[in-house]
């Protein structure tokens, strides 16, 4: 890789891309009906922002995990596992994005976004990544709450304050992290296992795991219905909300009776499927139902 191509694969792009998708989302659904010119410059302004703090604190997760990245093959490839890229270029670099996200939120968005926002990288970076995650087999559960702010961060971002409609959004993203990356790690057993990292899968075998796998999606299908139960959306979302997480049960229940890798890969693609399509789904129904 380019030295160009380094830095910008320590932001992990495709899942700044979910992040800033699911704030997006957030952002439009905290505006009633079609947004005007200034809406849109300040949802322009607060994505970028919100892209450049989450890419930090990616680039910092790489900084700590160099040494267990390069024990596992889904992430040997990265360049401060591979020695590219030095402990102080990596750090540097995660400071001016996060020193860059945050001036740009605070200016031309509300500070409330820009301290919410740095909450969450602190939340990552520092008490999931340096004190959960090599300590607690629970590390995804807890730090789950830090992946799950984008849509509070979008909401914040347009209306100055967090409403009840962005903390369902919130918990539906921290309920379906768990089962979305323990699915993951019962076919990357191993990979953890040399790690050292004290995932469920290691720490309580792979029954145990399965078995909170479907506890978790049966107690997401409830979240799921909440933004049509409050108000938020309409029948069409409720019918893709009970079609996806339906699915997603289905898949734990599979997982959890008849286990095999391939089907724990299954399991996981269909994760991001479920949240991708609740997501669009409920801002495809925001405007049929203004």
């Amino acid at each position: 890789m380019s030295r160009f191509q380094q830095f910008y694969a320590l932001t992990k792009p495709r899942v700044v891309q979910l992040i800033v998708f699911c704030a997006v989302i957030g952002m439009v659904l905290a505006v009633p009906g079609v947004p005007t010119g200034d809406d849109l410059r300040i949802a322009a302004f607060a994505a970028f922002g919100i892209w450049l703090v989450a890419g930090a604190a990616a680039a910092f997760n790489c900084l700590i995990e160099k040494g267990i990245d390069a024990k596992m093959r889904r992430t040997a490839w990265r360049p401060t596992a591979k020695g590219e890229l030095s402990d102080v270029q990596t750090l540097v670099f995660s400071i001016v994005l996060c020193t860059a996200g945050s001036v740009l939120l605070y200016v031309t968005v509300n500070p409330l976004t820009m301290w919410l926002t740095f909450a969450t990288f602190v939340g990552y970076a520092v008490i999931y990544t340096v004190v959960l995650k090599p300590r607690t087999p629970q590390n995804i559960v807890i730090g789950g709450a830090s992946g799950a702010m984008p849509p509070v961060l979008g909401w914040a971002a347009m209306r100055g304050d967090v409403g009840p409609e962005a903390l369902v959004l919130f918990l539906i993203i921290f309920l379906w992290t768990p089962p979305h990356f323990w699915a993951l790690a019962l076919y990357r057993v191993e990979d953890y296992r040399k790690s050292g990292l004290p995932m469920l899968p290691v720490t309580h075998g792979s029954e145990f795991t399965r078995l909170q796998i479907l506890l978790y999606t049966l107690v997401l299908f409830a979240a799921c219905l909440l933004p049509f139960a409050i108000g938020m959306s309409s029948w069409l979302y409720l019918a893709a909300a009970l079609v996806l997480s339906a699915g997603f049960t289905w898949y734990g229940f599979r997982l959890w009776r008849d286990y095999s890798d391939a089907l724990a890969r299954k399991t996981f693609r269909f994760s991001l499927v479920h949240l991708s399509v609740l997501f669009a789904a409920l801002l495809v129904d925001h405007y049929l139902l203004f």
